[in-house]
């Protein structure tokens, strides 16, 4: 029989899934759960064998989203009670400094989550709930917290510290925790296989990029530097969100536009990025009105590029070199214009890249720069969903994690 995890991740009023073939890596079916406890009606849909089923009706919370949840895999496939499935993995963005590793869902691992809300208020809470309600709907199945920051964890401590008064920082843990890590993590350890080099020694970054994104940098397999910080805000220029910015805007905003703390929340991560400049957050649509002539969008993808860029000297010069770049997630999986312009902007320092390879579509790890490139430019298509399977069917066979909880069947 098949061995699978259903892998969950709850956001505010969205759910999305997958079931994971572990032998294969393959997700066997895939589905959305969209406008939870909105006015209007909810969306679902759930893919399994090519064939997408969707169904709209009012969504209340994630527990009401969750049983429907069970109830197509039931209807349309594959049945979980025929599946297989030894876990249940929940992502969960931020384990702060509580987290350096997964660990099983109980009542104490639950209500850490909820209190690291406060370094991430749009992704923890929904997450704890996501898991609570999958506790108790397959309470025979482990459920597994999986982070996003712990592969940052091991960052070295002048990376993570930020020079801020010390007895501050400590007192509310302040330091850099990135995102996005299991993405980063997952990506790093394949990239070896792809580009025919040993792991040991390999200086890598890694660009992970779509409407959040993320940069980070690797030596054998292991972070030395990563773009985004105590929250996802920092770092590269996002969809909605401001990436890099002078902190004192805040201040200046808040003595001159008298914006409240919600206000400039909400400006900084969903009104700014790409969003803010041009109206769109898809670059899709930004490429569309640069293509038109449209000036702020112009603008907006130069600022866009200069950030990755910058990121890519910062990192390069930290590790002393570097031997691989790799582009991962939406934009960097199938944006062939960002990546042509990132290399463009390094061919002073010898990157080449092979235009017919970059501009060809493909779902398939690919190398895209030249043989005489002076730096391995590829492409690999993140698979989140896989590496947080693998990480929770680890706890689930030995039915306890690494801080001494156990799951009791």
């Amino acid at each position: 029989m098949a061995k699978t995890v259903l892998v969950i991740n709850s956001g505010s009023s969205s759910i999305k899934y997958q079931l994971v073939d572990l032998t294969t890596g393959e997700g066997l079916a895939s589905g959305l759960v969209e406008k939870i406890g909105e006015p209007i009606d909810g969306h679902y849909k759930h893919e399994y064998q090519g064939t997408k089923h969707e169904l709209n009706e009012p969504i209340h919370d994630h527990e009401q989203g969750l049983k429907r949840v069970l109830g197509l895999f039931d209807e349309f496939g594959p049945k979980l009670t025929d599946a297989g499935i030894v876990a249940v993995g929940h992502r969960v963005v931020q384990g702060g400094n509580v987290f350096p590793r997964p660990a099983l869902v109980n009542d104490k691992t639950i209500g850490k989550v909820k209190d690291l809300a406060v370094l991430a208020p749009l992704h923890n809470g929904p997450e704890a709930i996501g898991a609570e309600v999958m506790r108790a709907l397959l309470p025979d199945v482990p459920q597994v917290f999986v982070f996003d920051s712990s592969f940052f964890f091991q960052l070295p401590a002048e990376a993570s510290t930020y020079a801020l008064n010390k007895e501050i920082a400590d007192r509310y843990h302040i330091r850099r925790y990135g995102a996005h890590g299991t993405s980063h993590e997952y990506i790093g350890s394949v990239v070896p296989g792809i580009v025919g080099k040993p792991a040991e020694g390999l200086r890598q970054i890694v660009l992970h990029i779509g409407n959040g994104a993320s940069a980070s940098a690797q030596i054998s397999g292991r972070p030395v530097e990563t773009s985004m910080g105590l929250t996802p805000l920092e770092g590269l220029v996002m969809g909605g969100r401001t990436g890099d910015i002078d902190p004192a805007v805040v201040f200046h905003l808040i003595r001159n536009a008298h914006m409240s703390v919600d206000e400039l929340d909400t400006l900084f991560n969903k009104r700014s990025g790409m969003m803010g400049m041009t109206g769109f957050g898809d670059m899709r649509e930004v490429h569309r009105l640069v293509s038109e002539g449209d000036e702020n969008a112009k603008l907006a993808l130069d600022v866009y590029i200069h950030r990755i860029v910058g990121y890519i000297g910062n990192y390069t010069a930290q590790m002393g070199g570097v031997d691989v770049i790799t582009f991962t997630a939406g934009v960097g999986e199938n944006d062939e214009i960002v990546r042509r312009r990132v290399c463009e902007k390094l061919s002073p320092f010898g990157v080449k890249l092979d235009a017919e390879k970059n501009d060809a579509r493909s779902k398939e790890p690919r190398i895209i720069s030249t043989p005489d490139s002076s730096v391995i430019i590829a492409v690999i298509p993140t698979n989140e969903e896989l590496a947080i399977a693998r990480k929770s069917a680890e706890i689930a066979e030995t039915g306890k994690d690494s801080y001494g909880n156990e799951f009791a069947r």
